[in-house]
């Protein structure tokens, strides 16, 4: 017999797993924003938090609980959708779970079991941020930061931050690969697979960093090849999205979700980093990369992409969205799963060619005040044009 308190729980959970979501009033003609977060933390399953044996939990406490639900990896398998879920326990160990929905925006529920990895290395403290890859060659991969001590710093925080990869046909049974090597940079975090061979080997987009928080050196988001993924080894990456100063992502970026292939463009949803008197503040741009070379930049979008507005901006680390996943469903629907505070989890919905669209008449950074302002006059002076023929005629 169950606890009584057990069945308040689960009905807690059932709740959210079948609250309907919807588009909230936000709009910019990009994409749609939604009401609800599409998981939380009091989405896990009670059985994952709560020993259910009476006798062994009388009060039926909590043994092993979640702190949040953030940072997911996206799929689309058989007309449905999937995310890896980065989840943080109490004990502030994160691993990762599937979740799965028919819609994309809500319904997502935890399978049973947590995603066990391979634990083939001991020195692997911590892992999250998994990027899925369906790649041409037929494997699902997930790319994911398998962070370790820093051994030779006696800073208790000082840790090393490498690309662990995993590939799957099921989301179920995970082989695990040697993590990626980057000869001329020291760690790596945020790196994402490419879904297609470049010139016959395996692309990978990287973020060279001299330490595990400061990028120091490292100039934003890199590319590089690679001959076999089991035993992956990058010799030269080239920076492909650069920091630039006075800009969104001037103390540091990264790649986010795997880029999706449009018609003009492939498509990069990417995070940006910039430091303020309350902190660094993340938040999402976008870029487009010529489709017979993917390492050459085409389309850069001034400013920012998507931003925290209200309750997403409060959380475990305040003022941030994130995105390593998006799924692109039937009709070219695009959904980017997004975190907001390293906390929960919410969606954007929009289509590729919006997506485009976006990419190919939004103006470039000019980079400086003068330049913008002047950019934002002859916006106004053609729309003025518009407004009085509209309104005399």
């Amino acid at each position: 017999m169950l606890h009584k308190q057990y069945y308040i729980e689960q009905e807690k959970v059932d709740r959210l797993v079948s609250r309907k979501n919807q588009k909230s009033s936000f709009y910019n003609g990009i994409y749609d924003r939604y009401e609800y977060p599409v998981l939380t933390r009091d989405f896990a399953p009670v059985h994952w938090r709560y020993d259910l044996d009476q006798e062994a939990n009388p009060y039926f406490m909590e043994r092993l609980g979640i702190n949040a639900v953030m940072n997911s990896g996206a799929v689309c398998l058989n007309g449905k959708y999937y995310l890896v879920v980065r989840v943080e326990g109490n004990d502030r160990k994160s691993f990762f779970a599937v979740a799965e929905s028919d819609t994309g925006i809500d319904g997502f529920h935890f399978w049973d079991y947590p995603v066990v990895l391979p634990d083939t290395c001991p020195e692997e403290t911590n892992v999250y941020d998994m990027r899925l890859t369906q790649h041409e060659d037929g494997w699902i991969y997930g790319v994911f930061c398998s962070e370790s001590k820093d051994k030779e710093n006696p800073d208790l925080s000082a840790a090393v931050a490498a690309a662990g990869i995993v590939r799957t046909k099921d989301l179920k049974t995970w082989e695990r690969l040697d993590n990626l090597r980057t000869l001329r940079s020291p760690q790596q975090r945020n790196v994402v697979l490419h879904p297609e061979f470049v010139d016959g080997k395996y692309a990978f987009y990287t973020r060279p960093m001299d330490g595990f928080i400061e990028t120091g050196s490292g100039g934003g988001i890199g590319f590089g090849l690679c001959e076999d993924i089991r035993h992956g080894v990058i010799d030269e990456e080239k920076i492909i999205s650069r920091r630039i100063y006075h800009t969104l992502t001037e103390a540091k970026n990264g790649a986010g979700a795997p880029p999706i292939k449009g018609k003009k463009y492939w498509i990069h949803i990417a995070h940006g980093v910039r430091a303020t008197a309350a902190g660094l503040r993340y938040v999402l741009y976008v870029f487009g990369t010529d489709l017979k070379d993917p390492a050459k930049v085409i389309a850069e979008p001034s400013g920012v992409f998507l931003v925290p507005l209200g309750d997403e901006r409060v959380g475990d680390v305040s003022n941030v969205v994130f995105t390593n996943g998006a799924a692109v469903g039937k009709n070219g629907d695009v959904y980017i799963y997004y975190a907001s505070c390293d906390t929960r989890m919410h969606v954007a919905s929009t289509t590729i060619d919006r997506l485009e669209e976006y990419l190919q008449a939004t103006p470039e950074d000019p980079q400086r005040s003068a330049d913008c302002v002047r950019q934002r006059c002859e916006l106004i002076q053609r729309n003025m044009e518009i407004l009085k023929v509209t309104i005399q005629g």
